[in-house]
């Protein structure tokens, strides 16, 4: 063997494992994008044979995609409807991963600590409270120095399920808003300016004097980024933690399909806007080989995945609700 032809060799095996590795595609929510990235990036280590390519596009792009087969696995925060499930050409299943909370950041002097009751965010967005000194703010904050500042609405600009999940929860606690607006991964918004996805809008906040907005939990931390406190079901100011993210969690009744919410849930600790996302996976596999890489890959992320998410902001799924889904994981065809 001469010189040359022992270099080719040499140069096709070490391209070889990675032009081997199966590409697995995803596309969706914004909300569970850094905790995915991270799972994604761990798991290669343990398989090098598989590489996850996923587009945080939103929710409704997530769902779109899903139903058209033109990504492996979609994700979203909001639960897809009847309707929409029944477009799908087979059994399409909701797999819970974590849960977090949606917080109501904002853009003031002297980063204060607020508060606020839904009531009062109802009527931000419905564009009826529009200075930051409004008495129903004032009222809720007493010792703290307001603005006579214009308000700057910041919501999302694309079909977002964290936009399900704060709608969801202003629908729940206020009356006008559940006639006027209603909730969904997109809705009509009485005012505001849009930003797309969770980076969007707490780009639009932190850019802008006097902006609120909703953005879940990591990405106001990770834009430094304050959040008000916000009033429960049992009437308590609650701030947006793990731990608060935890206990509205624990509340919830999951179906056996897992398409439940856990906004305004009762208990003296639960923060009121927590939500509950979803990778979504068909039942019933086409592609055999990328089929058993997938359902390895969610065994492992209900394992050793799940111990990553409190470091990154989120509420890991209880034990018996981790058993529930690896029974599904596991029930997957391919």
């Amino acid at each position: 063997m001469n010189r040359v032809t022992l270099l080719l060799l040499l140069a096709v095996g070490a391209v070889a494992p990675a032009s081997a590795q199966l590409l697995i595609n995803g596309a969706g929510a914004t909300f569970p994008a850094p905790i995915y990235t991270k799972w994604f990036d761990e798991y290669t280590k343990i398989d090098p044979s598989v590489r996850f390519n996923y587009q945080a596009i939103g929710s409704g792009g997530g769902q779109k995609q899903i139903l058209a087969e033109t990504v492996d696995f979609g994700a979203s925060d909001g639960p897809m409807s009847d309707a929409n499930l029944a477009k799908a050409p087979r059994p399409l299943w909701h797999i819970p991963t974590v849960a977090g909370a949606v917080v109501v950041s904002y853009n003031l002097a002297g980063d204060p600590t607020l508060r606020l009751d839904g009531t009062t965010l109802a009527a931000i967005y419905l564009g009826k409270i529009t200075k930051w000194d409004d008495p129903a703010i004032e009222g809720q904050n007493p010792g703290v120095s307001l603005p006579d500042q214009d308000i700057l609405v910041v919501h999302r600009s694309d079909g977002s399920g964290t936009t399900f999940i704060f709608t969801d929860y202003l629908a729940k606690v206020s009356p006008e808003w559940k006639e006027a607006v209603g909730k969904g991964v997109s809705v009509s918004w009485p005012t505001g300016l849009g930003g797309k996805g969770n980076a969007g809008v707490a780009g639009q906040i932190k850019q802008s004097p006097g902006a609120i907005g909703y953005v879940e939990l990591a990405y106001a931390h990770q834009n430094k980024l304050p959040f008000a406190d916000l009033r429960n079901a049992a009437g308590k100011y609650v701030t947006a933690t793990i731990a608060s993210v935890t206990a509205a969690l624990a509340t919830a009744t999951i179906p056996d399909d897992f398409r439940f919410s856990m906004v305004n849930a009762p208990g003296d600790d639960s923060y009121p806007i927590s939500g509950v996302t979803w990778i979504l996976v068909y039942g019933e596999q086409k592609d055999p080989a990328k089929g058993q890489k997938l359902v390895q890959f969610l065994t492992w992320a209900y394992t050793d995945g799940e111990r990553m998410a409190a470091s990154l902001d989120y509420a890991p799924l209880p034990p018996a609700v981790q058993q529930r889904v690896l029974d599904r994981v596991n029930s997957i065809k391919y």
